[in-house]
């Protein structure tokens, strides 16, 4: 289901480099006491001040009253959600906030606002540790989203690349990049590619190549390669994993090892697995996350 009423996600604790203990689940807030009927996209990072969470919520996924909110997980548990992101004059729904820890100490938030996917404007806020705004949010340049659900990746060189992608007639994937957090943008190309897709997520390998696995509509998740720090990027093909069209995210470990979550399936959005490679081609199941160990 596209859009879940009462559960922002679960919590997988994962352990580097060889144990994983079991994995612990829990609702971010009483859905009961939610200020909204539907919430969606959530985000995850770990601060100094503990772990923030953001999704967007009202009324349906598209509404117009949905907005930002953030809630932090401290000794105390879950903070109440409070809103970080309102204000649209035009009535838009906002969309895919995205959390980014940066070296600096603050967060970064980016966020989509507009009538639907492909009509999307991108946003950037800045965050404190704990998850308040400390500066307005500003609009990125025309034809520019950020990262459009999955996290942005720091480079050697210092620039942020974004995993982002358009959902007009055609899905289509690009990146875009930063050196000067947010001041200025670039971005690649459109990937070449025979399957629709959108909402890269990107690993980093120890040759210094990027990876990014996508979402696809066409019962596959797809693979794009860069050999230049995410300038140019390879005709993405199909990966062994099947794919139902829904989200992915994945990210590179401390050890080298690369874990996904995904849907290991065509047709629906259950079960959802961990998966770990070496290399970014051979994917083993590691975990069942809404079920448990696999057998």
């Amino acid at each position: 289901r596209d859009t879940y009423r009462t559960y922002c996600g679960t919590l997988p604790m994962l352990a580097v480099p060889n144990d994983l203990p079991a994995a612990q689940t829990g609702f971010v807030f009483d859905p009961a006491d939610a200020p909204f009927a539907s919430c969606h996209a959530s985000t995850i990072c770990e601060t100094g001040a503990g772990l923030l969470c953001a999704w967007f919520g009202g009324a349906a996924e598209g509404a117009a009253d949905t907005l930002i909110y953030l809630s932090l997980l401290s000794d105390a548990g879950w903070s109440t959600p409070k809103v970080v992101a309102e204000g649209r004059d035009d009535g838009h729904a906002m969309w895919n906030p995205v959390l980014w820890p940066s070296p600096q100490g603050d967060v970064l938030l980016f966020y989509k606002t507009g009538p639907a996917p492909a009509r999307w404007m991108g946003h950037l806020l800045l965050l404190d540790q704990g998850g308040t705004p400390v500066a307005p949010p500003v609009a990125m340049p025309r034809g520019f989203l950020g990262p459009t659900k999955n996290k942005p990746l720091l480079l050697r060189d210092g620039r942020l690349l974004c995993p982002s992608s358009t959902e007009d007639r055609d899905w289509t994937v690009h990146f875009e990049w930063t050196a000067d957090r947010g001041l200025t943008w670039e971005k690649s190309a459109p990937v070449a590619s025979g399957y629709r897709i959108i909402q890269p997520a990107l690993l980093q390998h120890g040759d210094g190549r990027l990876q990014a696995l996508c979402r696809s509509r066409d019962g596959v998740i797809a693979a794009t390669w860069s050999d230049d720090g995410g300038r140019s990027w390879s005709a993405a093909q199909a990966t062994g994993l099947p794919g139902n069209n829904s989200g992915i995210d994945a990210m590179t470990l401390r050890d080298g090892r690369h874990a996904l979550v995904y849907n290991p399936t065509e047709l629906c959005r259950s079960p959802l697995h961990l998966a770990i490679s070496d290399d970014g081609f051979r994917w083993r199941d590691a975990m069942r996350l809404d079920g448990g160990w696999r057998e």
